[in-house]
């Protein structure tokens, strides 16, 4: 579907959905039911200290940031709706999660976690995936576009741009697992929370992990009419606008339709042209239908579709290495560079481009059994197509694009059964298979001054076209169950267990080149380099076990310590390209090994006035999987790069410190190093094949610092009237931006801060809500990631400069 018939498409549906719901809901004949009466209760319990956790079936909190919208929250009762929510502005709001199959706030959870909701992600303009680390501790994003991503949590899990092996941190969205990080590269839109949970978590969430999980949860439909409009405009051209409906349709289905349009003309200036890049146009719909027929019977169906037109992938220039032979050979091919990056410009004749088409469906049913059992069934099927138009660097031709497109298919379904609550052993358990179809086409068009650059004989690689294809199936079946023992009252052992096994099957051939007729060394030469090839069938087989001992004490009412004891096992991929240097061995990459020690405690202290939480961990990772770079095929590959261990202290809290003024902090330190690794790949500076990094904390993109800071004020101005203000600062300290650790790809240390504010009006049934805001107030230059490129050179993603901006929304 091109954009243009999406956006058509999201009007029609926008339309008739607005026409059948809201008009029940206004009359008043539709009860209020579960999504709704969820953030009702979770108000309540903010309000007087009541634990909501055994409220079975309700609804994430919308209320954790002061001054949340709490339209939701009003029942027939207004009075006191109101007056629970007017109580909440003094206390740290609850927040309910399910991450243990089982709704309880987040404070009774023994997992170290923290916990974003929509008013955090709105007041601090969080609207992708990749700002992400300016609000949590302990947490990466790599990012180049989307299929250049990865999450990394605790130092460990920078594995992007591979095709055939997930990554270190699992990413769900609605319970449904996202195989490709780039699947989450969307605007945010219509979300109830984000939940990132830190360590091994293989025991209850669909994939086995190693560093962490990703929780997405988006809104449901309503009982209620809930309907919203907003516009956003700011700097660099940017204009987002969304759009969300939902109500009834009957006592027993509701629906609820989501809709988006995102336009950013970029902040890096390609001089070629005078054209701004790293920008474009994002689009996406969500629609679901929520089925209760009666009180132990659920459905939720929901669809979405993301497009993606952009030319975000723009590397800019960050070093020449050494020697400077990047340099040296762009002048000798009449090139131009631009050599300063924090002038945020690049030369490029042909300029980077990426196209994304992704979506998917998925259905969850939820069954209460006899005697209180509750069966679970999520079944989804998700589509990824990416394909990308990469520049060689250069304003002259010497490669005209070269990169690898992926067109990815999966099918999930996971069973479980919860047994019935209050007893003193709880138990979830459950099956869960995971299937994925995957083709990917590698692709170099080479220019008339290839040869020239390269130094290669006279029509060896000029005008040459290589053309390589990956096939990627895999077939994942799994076992697991969880289960909690309540001691006494005091204590709590929770055990999990996990076995995965997955069946890998993969083959990667090369096209013959294609270019003019050549004999003799420039033959030899083009074959070296682009010749035919054919791995043949490449099968893997992983049987990956995962397992966790969590032992729990309540200290009192408002105080929880844990101390945890995890293993967590990825399985092994195959790299879907020609192999380089490194050889066919590198074609297969083995299992991650995690082994995890956890002490932890959560705290609600001055009358629920502050909130505490801190661990202290040491994980040790045998096989870690990383992302290298091979200088002769100048190609990327996974591998396991050595034995890791990550050990340090995490910290997470919250101060309400007068009536709607909140302050909170949260941060890391991450001591996080190699313990072996001999046969790294040598930086620039250092000659040789292989260089030993054992012993060094030389991890790409893992800070040893990350600190950040924030404060939420709100206040009544007049009747009907609130204004309030956020403040954001984000600090992370330097690392290594490569695997080979060189001091040319270093990511230098970078704080920012971001600010908003604005005001609150109650108008009948409508709530305007009007805000001014600037991300990156101070215009700090800094970079995000480094990237080797050839030869013996390094590119850089560079950050966003200051943006001011201003939104107006509409809740009717």
């Amino acid at each position: 579907m091109q954009p243009n018939k999406l956006t058509a498409a999201v009007a029609a549906a926008y339309g008739l959905l607005l026409a059948a719901a809201p008009v029940q809901a206004r009359d008043g004949a539709t009860p209020e039911r579960s999504a709704t009466a969820g953030v009702t209760a979770d108000v309540t319990a903010a309000a007087t200290g009541a634990d909501a956790a055994s409220a079975d079936g309700a609804a994430p909190s919308a209320a954790a940031t002061p001054g949340a919208d709490t339209a939701n929250a009003e029942s027939a009762a207004p009075s006191a709706v109101a007056t629970a929510a007017d109580a909440s502005l003094e206390v740290v709001a609850r927040v309910t999660v399910s991450t243990r199959r089982r709704n309880e706030t987040s404070q009774s959870v023994p997992t170290s976690m923290s916990v974003l909701d929509s008013g955090a992600l709105e007041g601090n303009r969080v609207y992708r995936v990749q700002d992400l680390q300016q609000l949590l501790p302990s947490t990466t994003v790599n990012y180049v576009h989307a299929r250049q991503m990865s999450f990394a949590v605790r130092g460990l899990g920078n594995n992007p741009a591979s095709d055939g092996l997930e990554g270190s941190v699992g990413v769900y969205l609605d319970n449904v697992y996202l195989a490709r990080p780039g699947m989450a590269a969307f605007d945010a839109l219509d979300i109830q929370q984000l939940e990132l949970l830190r360590g091994p978590q293989g025991t209850l969430f669909g994939k086995n992990t190693t560093a962490g999980v990703l929780n997405i949860t988006t809104k449901q439909p309503t009982f209620r009419s809930e309907n919203s409009a907003q516009l956003s405009l700011g700097q660099q051209d940017y204009v987002q606008a969304k759009a969300v409906l939902s109500g009834a349709f009957s006592d027993t289905a509701a629906g609820r339709i989501a809709a988006y349009k995102t336009h950013e003309g970029g902040y890096i200036t390609n001089i070629y042209n005078g054209s701004k890049v790293q920008g474009g146009d994002r689009e996406g719909v969500r629609a679901q239908l929520l089925l209760e027929p009666d009180n132990k019977l659920s459905a939720r169906l929901i669809a979405d579709y993301n497009v993606e037109d952009s030319n975000n992938g723009t590397l800019i220039f960050y070093s020449a290495g050494p020697g400077g032979k990047f340099l040296t050979q762009a002048a000798a091919v009449g090139g131009h560079p631009v050599t300063d990056p924090a002038r945020r410009q690049v030369n490029l004749d042909s300029g980077s481009h990426v196209d994304v088409h992704q979506g998917g469906l998925s259905g969850e049913v939820n069954w209460k059994l006899d005697n209180d059992y509750k069966f679970t069934s999520i079944s989804a099927y998700r589509f990824w197509n990416f394909t990308p138009h990469n520049d060689d660097g250069l304003d002259v031709p010497v490669t005209l694009n070269v990169g690898a497109s992926a067109r990815h298919r999966q099918f999930t379904q996971e069973l479980r059964l919860a047994m019935p609550l209050g007893r003193p052993v709880e138990s979830v358990i459950g099956a869960y298979y995971y299937y994925q179809n995957l083709d990917n086409v590698n692709f170099t068009y080479n220019g008339p001054l290839a040869d020239k650059f390269n130094a290669t004989p006279a029509g060896a690689w000029s005008n040459v076209t290589s053309i390589g294809n990956g096939h990627l199936r895999v077939n994942s079946y799994a076992l697991f169950g969880q289960s909690i023992w309540h001691i006494d009252p005091r204590w709590d052992l929770t055990g999990g267990l996990r076995a995965t096994y997955e069946d890998k099957l993969a083959q990667v051939t090369r096209d013959a080149p294609i270019g003019p007729a050549v004999g003799g060394p420039a033959l030899a030469s083009r074959n070296a380099r682009y010749g035919a090839y054919n791995s043949g069938d490449l099968h893997l087989d992983n049987l990956s076990p995962s397992a966790l001992l969590t032992l729990a004490y309540k200290v009192d009412a408002e105080v929880l310590a844990f101390g945890s004891i995890s293993h967590g096992e990825k399985s092994g991929g195959i790299n879907l390209s020609v192999p380089g240097a490194a050889g066919v061995s590198s074609l297969k990459v083995n299992n991650e090994k995690a082994n995890n020690l956890e002490l932890g405690i959560k705290s609600n202290l001055l009358e629920r006035r502050a909130q505490v939480n801190a661990s202290l961990f040491w994980n040790e990772v045998k096989g870690y999987q990383s992302n290298a770079y091979d200088p002769v095929s100048a190609t990327s590959y996974l591998t396991n790069a050595g034995n890791v261990r990550s050990r340090g202290l995490e910290l997470d809290t919250s101060f309400v410190v007068a009536r709607g003024f909140t302050l909170g902090a949260n941060g890391s330190f991450n001591d996080v190093k190699y313990k072996e690794y001999k046969n790294a790949p040598c930086p620039s500076e250092r000659p040789g094949a292989f260089c030993d990094l054992s012993g060094r904390a030389a991890l790409v993109n893992a800070p040893r610092w990350i600190g950040n800071l924030s404060a939420q004020y709100a206040a009544a101005l007049e009747a009907n009237v609130e204004g309030y203000g956020n403040i954001n600062y984000a600090y992370r300290s330097g690392t290594y931006g490569t695997l080979d650790a060189s001091e040319y790809s270093r990511i230098p240390a970078y704080s920012l801060t971001n600010l908003s504010a604005g005001v609150k009006v109650k108008n009948g049934p409508t709530r305007w809500d009007i805000s001014v805001w600037a991300k990156n107030v101070f215009d700090k230059t800094y970079y995000t990631s480094t990237w080797n490129t050839s030869p013996a050179a390094y590119n850089a993603v560079i950050g966003t400069p200051r943006q001011v901006g201003v939104t107006a929304r509409a809740d009717f």
